[in-house]
């Protein structure tokens, strides 16, 4: 769809903010079940979503198709996961939405309706994804995940080792007309799976304290906005690095407050 890249940048960003806004805290009974597989291990995750994918598209052929079935069945099932039970405000008979949706994104693909369906199908599914990791990921080592994530996404971006790749998945479609779920297209802009996963890694890291999931929320926003100013002499961005940067930022202030805290209990008001 012939939309400006102003308003097709910003409803993308918007939908990352949303997404890092969204996840919500997993229910203790769930969170109980779950705690026999917490680990360290599982902040792995993160970058092994952006570099393993990369170099299995470049060296595995029929990847980046593939991914394309996989996120046609994963991406609906887990969006319902998210309106049913994961996501702030949901309820189970939200999740009836989801087929109006896809049906959306499935037969009008190229307009701005169907576009956005799949974009809100795919940051839907992160959420559920958000969630399940950082309930099974150690806070302090998901974190840690999050920025190495943007780091290994600044690497490829700046080598020239995700562009090739990365267009190779975003053409890919699977047979029959069905939509296209493992990448995000809005307008004139493109985003990948992994920006919106990871902005639900985000949120799913702050879902027990909610000021501080919006305030992470709107200081990605803001610093994509800036960010991506770089649109106007580089054709692509490490769209990860803004969630890394507002992560860095939400817990530099923490530790801020925290000595504050400190300071006033020692010495008084």
């Amino acid at each position: 769809m012939a939309l400006p890249i102003v308003p097709s940048d910003a409803g993308m960003l918007a939908l990352q903010a949303g997404v890092v806004a969204a996840p919500r805290a997993l229910d203790p009974r769930w969170a109980l079940r779950l705690r026999r597989l917490r680990g360290r291990g599982w902040a792995v995750v993160p970058i092994a979503s952006i570099v393993g994918v990369i170099f299995m598209i470049r060296y595995a052929s029929g990847t980046a198709s593939w991914l394309t079935y996989l996120a046609l069945i994963a991406v609906p099932l887990l969006s319902i996961a998210a309106l049913g039970w994961l996501a702030r405000g949901s309820r189970p008979w939200l999740a009836l939405l989801v087929p109006p949706l896809f049906v959306l994104a499935w037969r009008i693909p190229h307009s701005l309706e169907g576009e956005a369906a799949a974009a809100l199908l795919s940051g839907l599914s992160c959420v559920t994804l958000g969630v399940l990791l950082s309930a099974v990921t150690p806070a302090n080592w998901l974190k840690a995940g999050i920025v190495a994530m943007a780091c290994a996404d600044v690497w490829l971006v700046s080598s020239n080792l995700l562009q090739a790749p990365n267009n190779e998945l975003v053409a890919a479609a699977p047979s029959g007309g069905w939509p296209q779920l493992q990448s995000e297209q809005f307008g004139t802009i493109t985003m990948g799976y992994g920006d919106l996963f990871v902005a639900a890694l985000l949120g799913g890291a702050f879902a027990d304290r909610r000021r501080l999931q919006w305030t992470a929320a709107i200081t990605t926003f803001v610093l994509a906005c800036l960010f991506d100013l770089l649109f106007f002499v580089v054709d692509n961005l490490p769209a990860t690095v803004p969630v890394a940067v507002a992560l860095l930022l939400v817990e530099i202030g923490l530790r801020r407050g925290r000595r504050k805290g400190q300071l006033s209990a020692r010495y008084g008001p």
